[in-house]
């Protein structure tokens, strides 16, 4: 049974939080004949002045090594966007109004004259905004991020204090592990203050992530469950209905608890669990964050092998057709012990959740890719309806749906009409797309605008980063090169290994499979 609910009255405006008017900026993107340039950055600056959401003048110049000039770049980006853009056709008035705006400068990362013609192309923008207001977005293997800062500070471009603002946007991974993390957050901040990184992770501007914090904290009815008192665990989903495909040699380096639970997963779990800030202010949020993080318990190597679960998929099917084990996915050593899949329970030591277990999972050639939340409440007693309901009764939970079909669900228990007591479990779904009848923004227009007004809210500041890898780090010490077991194995497209339902059988629970809403 699924049961829809609405607004008792149509919303009369907008409620959020004043944005400050993005000013004039230049944006430079390093790397920009890769794909993340075509697939997401120029298609979310496209839909921004669509929505005349960017500054009254800008300019997006692309810094690579290819040759090319301002008019063949302009036109490869126009077919990419034919494939790209979230809303078809593309608008050709705003499309030609958007490409005037669009500069190429070609050169390599490491040649210091390259960056002298960056800056003699942004000196011809004037001596004014366009010049001073600067927005480097680092679309390059991490590597490289130091390289290209000091150039950019050599060319004059990158300064502490001075006229107008400058920031950096960069790209996870940040760092492979904590020492790797801190050195690359000394890069970052040589040339630059912290105030002026933003590291982005496309997760946290989803809306439905960005809608956790307004559920608890303007919701009397729900913010008052929110606690060791009423919750009795928690379920994190991150599902994958992909293989590792083309990515197998990145993913030998990292696996699923790098790619996935360092960054992702934490800060989901940081969101639905951190204590109220005191202001909406984007420090008074990431020091609550980072409080939380520093309130999950430590994991030895013994809580490891009892509380993490590694898995690793081999050949099945999807849909019905065939697909390869990961170790015979390109790039990929015969003999890997790579994770592509991650199950792990956590406890956070502080007042709110001390005892309440939480459990995330994430995995590769999954049934289906879906993002959950699901909050699992207490039982009530069974002293009322056990002996007629039985195994029926089932216990409350909210879920809040990440991806696909955005959402809230809250699940409980109501009679089935007719003369028996009869129960079944009911929900009641509110769907974004059916409440609101809007669309949601892509991720990265939400988060290139924040990064051009300056607000910092959905970035992920240098202790938050480092916080998680300590964790993640202890379970890669705890895992200690062993080889996987046969029970960490399992078939594509199935729920993972029978290891992960193991973890949870220990406490008495189960995994609850994300279901398709319509």
């Amino acid at each position: 049974m699924n049961t829809s609910i609405s607004l008792e009255e149509p919303a009369t405006g907008n409620i959020s939080a004043e944005r400050k008017t993005p000013e004039p900026c230049s944006i430079i993107i390093f790397g920009a004949s890769g794909d993340l340039t075509a697939r997401k950055l120029i298609p979310a600056f496209y839909h921004l002045c669509r929505d005349k959401q960017m500054p009254a003048s800008f300019r997006v110049i692309g810094f690579a090594r290819r040759d090319k000039t301002d008019e063949s770049w302009r036109n490869e980006l126009r077919e990419e966007l034919n494939q790209f853009s979230r809303t078809q056709p593309v608008n050709e008035t705003v499309w030609k109004a958007f490409a005037k705006n669009l500069f190429y400068c070609r050169g390599d990362l490491n040649d210091t004259a390259a960056y002298k013609k960056l800056e003699e192309m942004l000196t011809s923008f004037g001596s004014g905004p366009l010049r001073e207001n600067l927005l480097f977005y680092l679309a390059t293997q991490p590597s490289q991020f130091g390289g290209v800062i000091e150039q950019i500070h050599r060319a004059g471009l990158l300064h502490k204090e001075g006229a107008g603002w400058q920031r950096i946007v960069v790209e996870k991974p940040f760092g492979h592990d904590l020492a790797s993390a801190q050195t690359l957050n000394r890069e970052l901040t040589r040339y630059a203050h912290e105030q002026q990184v933003c590291r982005i992770d496309h997760y946290l501007g989803k809306e439905t992530v960005q809608n956790i914090l307004m559920f608890r904290f303007s919701n009397s009815v729900f913010e008052k469950l929110w606690n060791r008192n009423s919750v009795d665990h928690v379920q994190v989903t991150v599902s994958e209905k992909i293989g590792v495909g083309d990515r197998g040699g990145y993913y030998e380096e990292a696996g699923a608890l790098r790619d996935m639970v360092q960054n992702h997963m934490l800060q989901v779990l940081s969101l639905v669990t951190m204590e109220p800030p005191v202001s909406l202010a984007a420090e008074s949020i990431r020091d609550e964050k980072v409080k939380l993080l520093k309130s999950i318990r430590a994991l030895t190597p013994e809580d490891v092998a009892k509380q993490v679960v590694r898995g690793q998929y081999f050949a099945g099917a999807i849909n019905g057709k065939p697909v390869p084990g990961y170790r015979q996915e390109p790039k990929v050593k015969p003999d890997s012990n790579v994770e592509t899949y991650v199950a792990l329970k956590l406890l956070i030591d502080n007042w709110r959740w001390s005892g309440v277990p939480f459990y995330l999972r994430t995995g590769k050639n999954l049934p289906m890719s879906a993002s959950e939340v699901r909050i699992q409440f207490r039982p009530t007693p069974h002293v009322l309806f056990a002996a007629e309901c039985g195994q029926n009764l089932d216990t409350n939970a909210i879920a809040l749906r990440l991806q696909p079909n955005e959402g809230i669900y809250l699940r409980f228990n109501g009679k089935v009409p007719g003369m028996s007591l009869g129960v079944r479990p009911v929900r009641m779904h509110f769907s974004y797309d059916a409440e609101f009848g809007a669309y949601t923004p892509e991720a990265y227009e939400r988060l290139l605008l924040e990064a051009i007004a300056g607000d910092a809210t959905l970035f992920i500041r240098r202790d938050e980063v480092e916080t998680a890898w300590q964790i993640v780090d202890s379970i890669r010490k705890g895992w200690d090169s062993k080889p996987l077991t046969n029970r960490e194995f399992y078939s594509a497209g199935t729920w993972g290994p029978v290891a992960s339902d193991d973890l949870l059988a220990q406490a008495g629970h189960a995994w609850h499979e994300p279901q398709m809403v319509k």
